[in-house]
């Protein structure tokens, strides 16, 4: 049975598009809640669902909170350890993955989601700068031995 198409999810659907990143449930309901005031946690998530498995948007499943992104192509997905950004991984999806599984365990296979895990360039940049401020004080305390 097809969902109706309700002015909500519309309001749901809009604020993902509007957005460049992957923003998580929560996002996109404060989002909402900034056209409609009235409008429910419950009702943007049970919205986003709705999305979801119709195809309209893709449900992304990373450690510290789902996320939502508008891009429905396959394709793989990065999510930094230290500050919880996600993005796009710009390399092609796999399909010979999918065919390997297949033959391997007799699965029928629709698809493969990946999620790299790691330093975001900025966390990294300032992972690198922290280590070398380390560095430079435990040189300063050697000198003064």
């Amino acid at each position: 049975m097809p969902q109706r198409n309700t002015k909500q999810r519309n309001l749901v659907l809009d604020a993902v598009r509007s957005r460049k990143d992957h923003p998580s449930a929560d996002e996109i309901y404060l989002d909402v809640r900034k056209e409609d005031g009235r409008i429910s946690r419950g009702t943007v998530y049970r919205n986003l669902n709705i999305l979801a498995e119709s195809g309209e948007i893709t449900h992304v499943k990373v450690p510290s909170a789902d996320r939502y992104d508008l891009r429905r192509d396959l394709h793989y997905h990065f999510f930094c350890t230290s500050c919880g950004a996600v993005s796009d991984v710009p390399i092609p999806y796999h399909e010979e993955y999918d065919r390997q599984a297949e033959e391997e365990t007799g699965f029928v296979i629709q698809r493969h989601r990946m999620v790299f895990e790691g330093l975001c360039s900025k966390c990294r940049t300032g992972a690198e700068q922290r280590v070398q401020i380390k560095s430079r004080i435990r040189v300063k305390d050697e000198r003064r031995v």
